[in-house]
């Protein structure tokens, strides 16, 4: 297992990085700072809750910490994240100001979910490369971007995979990748998925989460293009994927034959589609 643990605590206030550094170090999967309540950290086990009260500068100092005054991370605020060195996702709520045409902001932040970038290099063996296209289906936290990152870096050994990194997330700086891998950094997936299409001859394109229609179009364009790809769903389980209708334009053509779906301890299953 690898995380960059260090950057992550760079982003944490001091007293609060302390314990987080003395208990959680190899089980933490996220820490939750609300406004006026104790720390929350979420381990496999459930949640230890920290001594102290988040305070506003507590919040204030892990925003400043993470964005380092980014231009980018400042735009990507409005879509409620940031992802801090090291790959680490921050979720952001709050008092927000929204406008149809005009980018969002928050008047006032009074929570912060931090999840821990881990990667298990190792993490996909099992997944046989067949020359399909693949769905990686599972609930949130159950590690869908951990099996993502693992499967296209080994795909990437061989064959020439583009990773369209839209949370930078993935492949932060520290993380391995594929010898024939090219990554897309900060781009939203459909544009993204376009550009690497029209420029970067890819034989397979990766996402993680497909959560719009527009993600999924781009997606069947390129499918239509003859490229495989490498994707992750919220699901729990085959049923739960079929019942949802954004996926139904994937599922009706047929664009990915092998489904992985996780389970809530992180093992997996295989299922293929006959075509």
């Amino acid at each position: 297992m690898i995380c960059a643990w260090k950057q992550l605590l760079t982003v944490l206030p001091p007293e609060i990085g302390t314990q987080v550094d003395s208990s959680g170090r190899e089980t933490m999967q996220a820490l939750r700072l609300r406004l006026n309540a104790p720390p929350e950290m979420v381990t496999g086990a459930g949640s230890v809750w920290l001594t102290g009260t988040v305070k506003k500068e507590h919040l204030n100092y892990v925003i400043n910490s993470a964005s380092r005054y980014s231009p980018w991370c400042a735009s990507t605020m409005a879509s409620g994240y940031i992802t801090a060195p090291g790959g680490h996702r921050i979720g952001i709520c709050g008092d927000a100001v929204f406008q149809p045409d005009a980018p969002g902001s928050f008047q006032r932040i009074t929570s912060l979910c931090i999840r821990t970038a881990r990667d298990y290099p190792g993490a996909s063996d099992k997944i046989l490369d067949t020359w399909k296209s693949i769905l990686i289906v599972g609930a949130p936290g159950w590690g869908k971007t951990t099996l993502l990152r693992d499967l296209a870096r080994r795909i990437a050994n061989d064959r020439v995979v583009c990773v369209v990194d839209e949370r930078e997330e993935l492949y932060p700086e520290g993380i391995q990748r594929g010898r024939r891998m090219d990554v897309l950094h900060g781009f939203p997936k459909p544009q993204g998925v376009d550009m690497v299409l029209r420029t970067m001859g890819p034989d397979y394109i990766a996402v993680d989460e497909i959560t719009a229609e527009e993600d999924c179009a781009g997606l069947i364009q390129a499918a239509n293009c003859g490229v495989r790809l490498i994707a992750t769903a919220h699901g729990v389980g085959m049923q739960d994927l079929k019942r949802r209708a954004l996926y139904q334009s994937l599922l009706d053509r047929n664009i990915f034959q092998t489904f992985v779906l996780l389970k809530k301890d992180k093992s997996y299953s295989v299922e293929r589609m006959i075509s």
